[in-house]
């Protein structure tokens, strides 16, 4: 573990547990009053740490702090992750996105607005890395410390949306065979890097759209009060003026950070609390638990359910 660019000190500063180990890999886990997680972490080059993150927590707290260069590709699967964009800013990084980072804020509470989120990490240490890859491989192309020039890695991450041209890679590293997992997991790894090396920057900054700290809390603070009030009918208007931001900035953050509309969100919300309370009174009549989650008609309740959990109430 010496030559990862996570120590085990490291993992376990962050409060991660050790659960098991298993032929070049380690199984932490994280936990917290949110939820838990695991991280199965396997060194595939000395300097090349590999690890597939499993987390259903709404937030970790992290006080990492690089001391070194590093090269962080970060690859989201599923779920939504806020990271900070730039000063007070913050941006998500959701299923099928990109981030390149260097770890240089990654401090403080890292959000999971669906309080879950899975993905892979590959992180480098860019020196040690640099010597170890042409070690393994002759004449390797690819060094992470040029890359990080490339890409014009600065204190913030920049991330590529729907990154499809690369997405067989981390396809086939999500699904390795077990008996295959470390050879596979090396031949990958080369190969995202060269793929990196090859690509050509996009001509944007790699930003993604960020939206200030200010504006997140007050979309979350709109996403509390409609599921605590899941009867209750507010137009997005009234909504607007309630929490004193202006209509597009609030549509538009709150799809940012929970991946859907407002109105999608409260659909879902109503028809979860809906089946809670079918499933706790099974004598509650449909057009009690309708009226209960803010519908007039038992028809458009029905309707909506079928819609969203894919079944009728009654079911």
């Amino acid at each position: 573990m010496a030559e990862l660019p996570w120590s085990e000190t490291e993992f376990q500063a962050q409060g991660a547990a050790l659960l098991a180990r298993d032929g070049g890999c380690a199984v932490w886990q994280l936990r917290n009053k949110s939820g838990e997680g695991t991280i199965t972490a396997c060194e595939v080059f000395p300097g090349v740490m590999l690890s597939f993150n499993d987390l259903h927590m709404g937030y970790y707290d992290c006080d990492f702090s690089a001391g070194r260069e590093l090269l962080v590709i970060d690859h989201c699967r599923e779920g939504r992750m806020e990271y900070c964009a730039g000063r007070d800013a913050l941006a998500y990084q959701q299923a099928g996105d990109l981030k390149l980072d260097r770890r240089k804020r990654h401090t403080g509470r890292f959000s999971f607005p669906t309080s879950h989120y899975h993905g892979l990490t590959a992180a480098l240490d860019a020196e040690l890395a640099a010597r170890s890859l042409p070690e393994a491989f002759r004449d390797f192309p690819a060094d992470p410390r040029a890359l990080i020039e490339k890409f014009r890695l600065g204190e913030y991450p920049r991330v590529f949306h729907n990154a499809e041209r690369i997405e067989h890679i981390f396809g086939e590293l999500y699904q390795a065979p077990q008996k295959l997992r470390l050879p596979l997991f090396r031949l990958k790894v080369l190969e995202l890097l060269l793929f990196l090396d090859a690509m050509e920057p996009p001509e944007d900054d790699g930003r993604a759209p960020y939206f200030c700290r200010t504006q997140v809390e007050k979309a979350r603070a709109i996403r509390a009060f409609l599921a605590e009030h899941p009867a209750q009918r507010h137009t997005q208007e009234a909504l607007s003026r309630r929490f004193g931001i202006a209509l597009t900035p609030m549509k538009s953050c709150f799809r940012a950070v929970y991946g859907q509309s407002i109105g999608s969100w409260l659909t879902r919300c109503r028809m979860d609390r809906a089946a809670e309370l079918l499933l706790a009174d099974r004598s509650l009549s449909i057009a009690d638990a309708a009226a209960q989650v803010g519908y007039e008609s038992p028809s458009k309740f029905t309707a909506a359910f079928r819609r969203v959990m894919g079944r009728t109430p009654s079911e």
